[in-house]
């Protein structure tokens, strides 16, 4: 069955006198049950961070200072816009559409990173060395999104590099901000990123059928564990 996008990817291909999978490269193509998985992962993803991060506003509306409250909104915003745009764009047919939507899908991975780090890192500006990292962790996504955006469909494996480097680069302040954080926040922190990194490996492995919905299965996990530890960041007292 044709379906409009997929026509319309073939005319735009056939007017530039090239193979549609050389303008459009997603990687292998996955069958309709490999479709259904990864739409269910992100389904039921989509649903929980709806709720959580609705909890996770009125509880930081009641409790929290101004501050804490802006930085619950930027965490909710940013993990609920990076589940949907997966969602949209591992569920659309392959064209021109999806393959801008993959410019958006890219980028909202570098927005959750550097959202999921403002809530633990908001509580220690204070502090110069927290406070430049929370500015570079946002820099260095703007910048990931700029090479997404203006660089689409290069640079994969950089940008991959790039994720894992943001991740991980809280090490760096571990010591400072675990004296703002209740000892429980710190180690979900440290799990979530491990579960992340994990994932990457069935996110590179392709050939794998269900790779994408195993991947994506991570990605659910890790970010609701580190939901977990946004939620005792706030609910807890450091000791």
């Amino acid at each position: 069955m044709t379906t409009p996008q997929s026509s319309d990817a073939r005319s735009f291909s056939a007017a530039l006198g090239k193979p549609m999978s050389e303008l459009f490269d997603f990687g292998r193509a996955h069958d309709f049950y490999e479709i259904v998985a990864d739409g269910i992962v992100h389904g039921v993803g989509l649903i929980f961070a709806l709720i959580g991060v609705t909890a996770l506003i009125f509880y930081a509306t009641l409790w929290s200072s101004h501050g804490e409250l802006a930085a619950a909104w930027i965490y909710g915003l940013g993990l609920v816009l990076c589940i949907a745009i997966s969602f949209t764009y591992n569920i659309w047919p392959t064209s021109r559409t999806k393959w801008i939507l993959r410019r958006f899908d890219h980028s909202a991975i570098f927005v959750l990173i550097a959202a999921t780090y403002t809530p633990f890192l908001q509580r220690g500006t204070h502090e110069p060395l927290i406070a430049v990292m929370l500015a570079t962790i946002w820099l260095a996504a703007a910048g990931g999104i700029a090479l997404k955006c203006f660089f689409p469909g290069r640079y994969d494996r950089l940008a991959i590099v790039l994720y894992l480097a943001m991740g991980w680069s809280g090490v760096m302040v571990a010591g400072l901000i675990s004296e703002y954080l209740p000892p429980v926040t710190v180690w979900l922190i440290v799990i979530g990123g491990m579960i992340y990194s994990l994932g990457v490996i069935f996110h590179v492995w392709e050939r794998l059928r269900f790779q994408r919905a195993i991947w994506h299965a991570f990605v659910i996990a890790a970010a609701a564990v580190h939901y977990s530890a946004v939620m005792t960041c706030f609910s807890l007292s450091a000791t």
